[in-house]
């Protein structure tokens, strides 16, 4: 059974605030991403990459996934941005406006030409309209990219969509990048909600992502992790009908049809059962590390 990491909150900290890459230490989310992009002023990006690479090596940040996100590709701090990231080895570099398979070799030859090591993934942000097109063969470029951020800030802005509530502007386009995510076996992360202090709207967004099938939720404030964490966690029932489930496909192995609580179970109800037993115990572990 493949090892699952929980990313059901993945905070964003802007690598050139010291004090925020301190406290980061002590909050509850799946992943860090130290960033390098939007949340850095141009004069302050030397510093924060120095930042991000030794909060990365510190390892003082414990199970956490630690990911740094880098200015993008075609910037002039892109290239410096790769190799700092390659040496400081994180679990991920993320990169912003990836839009086809040929940015994604030319980041894979990047990363590789600067020395990072194996266990370094590339995650892509998807976030422009040709992205979305693009989102399978993106997915599917190479080994090396294992998720997709979703950007839909950046969507929004594309589109020139007009303000409504909700998110049907972006709706087709958060479809078609889980459907390639799902076809290429890739993690893939909802994007942010900007008003941190709308806790009810925010605890909505996070139902209909875990409903439409994302893996957790990029957020913008420590106050959005308790919220993501629980929206995305397997409740207590769900765990229980996962280990019904399997129990009764043990049982009934070779007696034909298996049934659990009325109900037929079939390889595929029992992958999905095993999937969720396998998240709750990495839940379990991150929380005891």
């Amino acid at each position: 059974m493949t090892e699952f990491k929980p990313l059901r909150s993945v905070l964003y900290m802007p690598s050139s605030n010291e004090r925020a890459l301190e406290k980061a230490k002590t909050i509850a989310a799946d992943a860090i991403i130290f960033d390098l992009e939007d949340a850095v002023a141009p004069d302050a990006k030397p510093s924060a990459r120095e930042a991000a690479a030794a909060a990365v090596q510190s390892g003082e940040y414990g199970r956490r996934e630690l990911i740094i996100r880098v200015n993008g590709i075609g910037t002039e701090w892109h290239d410096d941005d790769i190799k700092a990231a390659a040496a400081a080895g994180p679990d991920v570099v993320l990169v912003p406006k990836v839009n086809s398979a040929e940015e994604v070799y030319e980041l894979v030859d990047a990363l590789g030409a600067a020395g990072a090591p194996e266990h370094t993934k590339l995650w892509a942000m998807v976030e422009t309209p040709i992205a979305m097109l693009n989102a399978l063969s993106i997915a599917q470029a190479s080994e090396r990219l294992t998720g997709f951020v979703m950007g839909t800030n950046d969507l929004v802005k594309e589109l020139y969509a007009e303000h409504v509530p909700g998110r049907q502007p972006v709706i087709t386009g958060l479809g078609l990048a889980l459907l390639a995510a799902r076809a290429a076996g890739i993690v893939i992360i909802d994007g942010v909600y900007n008003d941190v202090k709308n806790l009810e709207g925010f605890l909505a967004e996070v139902e209909q992502g875990r409903q439409m099938g994302f893996d957790g939720k990029t957020l913008i404030h420590p106050g959005q992790v308790e919220g993501a964490n629980e929206g995305f966690a397997p409740s207590e029932q769900a765990i229980e009908d996962a280990r019904g489930l399997i129990q009764a496909w043990e049982d009934g192995k070779g007696s034909g049809v298996v049934t659990y609580n009325g109900r037929m179970v079939e390889n595929l109800h029992v992958e999905s059962a095993e999937r969720t037993l396998a998240i709750a115990d990495a839940i379990a572990a991150l929380q005891q590390g």
